[in-house]
């Protein structure tokens, strides 16, 4: 089945095909107000070392930096994922979801943490939150190992939360599938009625019936005329006979 006979078909069942394709617009609609958008703020951390460590850099703690502070990082992004965080942060009022990660090709200890929910501003004051509860968990940690302020690990906020930005990805593929998944069903409804009207052994519009087979009698008058013996009979017919002889019907009219 090539296209021209594919269109002839959606042209002959248009009353199938228009009412699927009226369905999937009103499915794509349903989709886009059921699916509402998605945003997402981030702001960006690292930990500093302490101010003891730094002394012999005249405290600039951005000179003096360790292996062992990314591997805290690890650990508080570990920390801040877990279940018991997130039933914390959710008291504080985060809504929505968030995630806390080492950054990628990060060359230190920075953190990417990010919040994600329907409502911008929402959005905004979880990730505010988040940041927060991060630097207050970092303290937790060396706090309950007896570090002295001095010598306990810092963070700074490198990037700050940022102002949410929609994610459409998500809503556009459910959109897209929504669509192809439409129209599929409406071109598998339409070749299924005219599958079902032309029926088996009907032949489509485009094909013409097959011709019908001539009697059987027909070809017996043309054999007979083309057989050897019957043009040998004519012949036969045709060929003069010779003259009778002079005084033989006087001969054969009586006797002498």
């Amino acid at each position: 089945m090539d296209l021209a006979e594919i269109w002839r078909v959606m042209r002959r069942r248009w009353y199938v095909l228009l009412p699927g394709l009226l369905l999937t617009a009103a499915l794509v609609a349903g989709v886009y107000l059921l699916v509402p958008a998605e945003y997402t703020s981030q702001s960006t951390v690292t930990l500093l070392n302490s101010k003891k460590a730094t002394v012999a850099f005249d405290g600039n703690p951005f000179l003096s930096t360790q292996s062992s502070l990314t591997g805290m990082a690890d650990g508080l992004a570990r920390n801040l994922n877990s279940d018991a965080s997130r039933a914390e942060l959710k008291a504080q009022g985060v809504t929505g979801t968030y995630e806390a990660k080492i950054a990628d090709n990060a060359q230190g200890p920075f953190m990417w943490l990010s919040a994600t929910g329907t409502e911008p501003a929402a959005v905004l004051r979880s990730d505010q939150l988040l940041t927060a509860y991060a630097e207050k968990r970092l303290k937790e940690f060396q706090a309950q190992q007896s570090v002295a302020p001095d010598a306990m690990i810092r963070m700074a906020t490198i990037v700050p939360p940022q102002k949410p930005e929609p994610q459409t990805k998500t809503r556009i593929q459910y959109l897209v599938m929504a669509g192809v998944l439409g129209f599929v069903l409406s071109l598998v409804a339409t070749f299924f009625v005219e599958a079902r009207r032309r029926g088996p052994g009907k032949p489509g519009r485009h094909r013409p019936a097959a011709p019908e087979p001539a009697p059987e009698g027909a070809g017996a008058a043309g054999s007979e005329a083309s057989e050897p013996g019957a043009a040998g009979s004519g012949a036969a017919a045709s060929v003069p006979q010779e003259p009778a002889l002079p005084g033989a019907a006087h001969r054969t009219g009586g006797s002498p």
